[in-house]
């Protein structure tokens, strides 16, 4: 699956998960993204658009 939103190019970001003993360990944070047919040049095609860049308009999905 592709980890990157064709609109905005949101993708994953890495930073450190804290334990309440301030132990350090390596973690993710994933985009929501959705694999939508959505209308781009007047033809349908399938992409990943993550799920703020729905609920915002900037896609307009197909049916």
């Amino acid at each position: 699956m592709a980890k990157r939103c064709a609109i905005c190019g949101k993708g994953i970001s890495t930073g450190n998960k804290v334990s309440h003993s301030k132990r350090h360990t390596k973690r993710l944070w994933k985009p929501n993204l959705q694999r939508v047919k959505v209308y781009i040049g007047g033809e349908k095609k399938r992409i990943y658009v993550c799920a703020k860049c729905l609920r915002s308009g900037k896609v307009k999905r197909s049916i």
